[in-house]
């Protein structure tokens, strides 16, 4: 099946224990990535932050909120993920929808596992109406599907609803979904026509996926020792393939399993 992803994952795809990205294990530790460092646009005392994660396979988006200056609580996370800590959920929402949570899982507020980040400020206006937006939509988002609605797209909802440009595809890497709307969205149009490129070289990324960072003794996960030993899910995902939502163009490349 074609998880045009490969993205997997949001793709949210997300991952963190059952989070569209969400593993069974721990967090992992990360190298420091410049790519995470905070881009702010807008203005005002409140924000939305959009977020990717290091997670396993592919990592997770989601988005953090709040009055700048107070750090945030589980409360100000929304992100869509499948449902619990059960690693099999995750594996399953490849091939069909599975139940969903839509808020805080665990990794979302430690920097140590940010691999991208777009920050805007707004008015308390615009924060209260956007917040009751994100309730609305956690409250009707049942499902989490890597092809059908997965964290991306989750994501890419609420950044439409505030105005914001969202990449042209949710079939895409986290990092690169972020990434993609931080730059397509403070002055660099170009942006959208290297969403294909930069996910296919975030194909062969070796911070992205925790279990290759394992296997090549880059990192450890939480207890468990270096050498591979980590025995998360595992997915074989088929060719990615980016779409336009709004039906535009399409691309491929050679079928890859993380």
């Amino acid at each position: 099946m074609f998880v045009a992803l490969a993205m997997i994952a949001l793709i949210g795809l997300g991952l963190s224990a059952a989070d569209a990205q969400t593993s069974s294990q721990s967090p992992l530790a990360r190298p420091a990535n410049t790519s995470s460092a905070a881009t702010t646009s807008g203005s005002g005392q409140y924000y939305f932050e959009f977020r990717s994660r290091q997670a396993w396979d592919y990592g997770h988006t989601f988005v953090v909120f709040g009055r700048v200056g107070e750090a945030p609580s589980k409360h100000n996370v929304a992100g869509l993920s499948p449902k619990g800590d059960d690693p099999s959920m995750w594996v399953m929402g490849h091939y069909v929808p599975v139940p969903s949570d839509t808020g805080w899982t665990d990794g979302d507020l430690e920097d140590r596992y940010i691999t991208s980040r777009y920050r805007v400020l707004v008015s308390k206006e615009q924060y209260d109406r956007t917040v009751a937006y994100i309730r609305q939509l956690q409250a009707k988002s049942t499902t989490w599907s890597v092809e059908m609605y997965n964290c991306n797209a989750f994501v890419a909802d609420i950044a439409n609803f505030m105005g914001l440009k969202a990449p042209s595809s949710t079939w895409i890497y986290p990092r690169v979904f972020v990434t993609n709307m931080r730059k397509i969205n403070t002055g660099h149009p170009e942006a959208a026509n290297e969403l294909v490129s930069e996910n296919v070289k975030e194909m062969s990324n070796p911070t992205r996926d925790g279990r290759a960072m394992i296997s090549a003794g880059m990192i450890k996960s939480d207890g468990a020792p270096t050498g591979g030993s980590a025995s998360p899910p595992h997915v074989t995902i088929g060719a990615v393939r980016v779409t336009n939502r709004a039906a535009n163009s399409a691309a491929a490349s050679e079928p890859h399993t993380p």
